[in-house]
């Protein structure tokens, strides 16, 4: 049995998240998704926690009925140690086989790491980007129609855009 690790910040998680998790399992038998910058929250960059993003991609594997090859782990940041960013991962994740990341940096810390890299197909990245869902959030500009239903519903059913304005609002003091 084969599994591989898909890790982002996935702030929120949107449709080009969805197209690359299906991607990988097409290739793998599961998947673990690591939830990167887990231990950020409340800023612009990160305005989910780690908890709520958990909700948001199990939501979705859940729909797409992938419960049974999907494993969901949250993954602290090393605050730029990036010695420690391999053994993080090994400590906090169960194992995997291939590691799947565009991240220039991550891709580079895994291969000398040891662990084997591969690149993911961009869907439709001009479209999907996280940042650009969040910047859309705070126009007050259509957003929903870029991510999964669940995760649009789960974004107003918790008031997350207004956190986010909220946050705006205080780093512009």
């Amino acid at each position: 049995m084969s599994r591989g690790l898909f890790i982002g910040r996935f702030q929120p998680f949107h449709k080009g998240h969805l197209e690359a998790l299906k991607w990988i399992l097409s290739r793998e038998d599961e998947v673990i998704v690591g939830v990167g910058s887990a231990q950020y929250s409340h800023t612009l960059r990160n305005p989910f926690t780690l908890g709520e993003r958990i909700e948001m991609i199990w939501s979705v594997v859940k729909q797409e009925r992938l419960l049974g090859r999907v494993i969901i782990v949250g993954v602290p940041d090393t605050n730029g140690v990036h010695s420690l960013w391999v053994q993080t991962l090994k400590a906090w994740l169960p194992e995997f086989d291939t590691a799947y990341t565009n991240d220039p940096l991550s891709r580079r810390l895994l291969k000398e790491g040891g662990i084997k890299v591969m690149s993911i197909p961009f869907f439709n990245r001009n479209l999907y980007s996280a940042t650009r869902i969040r910047e859309l959030m705070l126009k007050g500009e259509p957003w929903e129609h870029l991510v999964p239903e669940p995760v649009a519903d789960y974004i107003k059913k918790r008031a997350l855009i207004d956190r986010l304005r909220e946050i705006e609002g205080a780093t512009q003091l």
